[in-house]
């Protein structure tokens, strides 16, 4: 199973996806988990080949922003019932701990990459479904969103590839708690509400929504948007003071980059700054 550690790393422009479908406009790529007669599951192979394009999107210079979505109607049902779950029942404690953290890196590809990610969602968002939504720098729903933290339905903690660690800080602890314990369906009105839902919108626009800003977000200052994804990582385990000092930091190297002296310039002449990432 692929791990951080030991993945091939491609460059975007050479990556042909067997387990999902790729495609790129401009400065954009949408990945689409194209399993639609299944409702999009995810399988071990998957599993791996979405961590390995993650992995490769840290490398790339030309995507400059994510969308990630779902085929015929659904985001994701989560892990293959028959291609993941059955075989787990049969694996012993040391199988399962690699399958887990191949998960798990799955969730740190996503949260490592420097590109914005935005996950379109319709239908059907459970499991590790959810899970890729809410690793998403932003989501956009539908009311017809059916999100779902299953694992306890299953037999499993609701502690699965960082829920426990991201859902707060997305919901609020008492919220988390509540989808965790339970695996009941948050519904897209609910999502919004929640915070879970950054838009909720109908269906048969929400993809090209979510692609319009991703577009957006990679023609502005992308080195600076980087910046801004990994600071917000970075922060959850820093006090105040702490924050603020790498936040100095942080800030003056992307005063230094020539996108803000763009910046400067094109608001002087009355301008709207053409951003180009460095």
């Amino acid at each position: 199973m692929t791990s951080l550690a030991n993945a091939t790393i491609l460059p975007l422009a050479e990556f042909q996806p067997s387990h999902f479908a790729l495609s790129a406009v401009g400065k954009v790529a949408t990945v689409t988990l194209n399993r639609p007669e299944k409702k999009n599951p995810l399988t071990f192979a998957s599993y791996r080949e979405l961590t390995d394009f993650f992995l490769a999107a840290q490398k790339d210079e030309q995507v400059k922003a994510i969308v990630v979505t779902g085929a015929g109607g659904n985001f994701s049902s989560g892990g293959d019932v028959f291609e993941i779950i059955g075989p787990l029942v049969a694996m012993e404690t040391k199988e399962l701990l690699k399958f887990t953290r191949m998960t798990g890196d799955l969730v740190k590809a996503i949260r490592a990459c420097p590109q914005p990610v935005i996950a379109a969602i319709d239908g059907i968002c459970a499991g590790a479904g959810a899970i890729i939504a809410m690793a998403s720098d932003l989501r956009f729903g539908t009311a017809e969103s059916k999100i779902a933290f299953l694992f306890n339905r299953v037999g499993l903690a609701g502690c699965d590839m960082g829920a426990c660690a991201m859902l707060p800080r997305i919901v609020g602890q008492g919220r988390a708690a509540e989808l965790l314990y339970t695996g009941r369906v948050l519904r897209g009105d609910e999502a919004e509400r929640w915070g879970f839902l950054n838009r909720l919108l109908s269906r048969d626009v929400v993809l090209a929504e979510a692609q319009t800003l991703a577009a957006e977000l990679a023609d502005g200052p992308t080195f600076a948007n980087a910046m801004t994804k990994r600071m917000l990582e970075m922060e959850w385990a820093m006090s105040v003071e702490s924050a603020i000092e790498a936040e100095a930091v942080a800030q003056a190297l992307c005063m230094q980059t020539e996108d803000f002296a763009r910046a400067y310039h094109a608001f002087a002449g009355k301008q709207k700054p053409v951003f180009e990432g460095n």
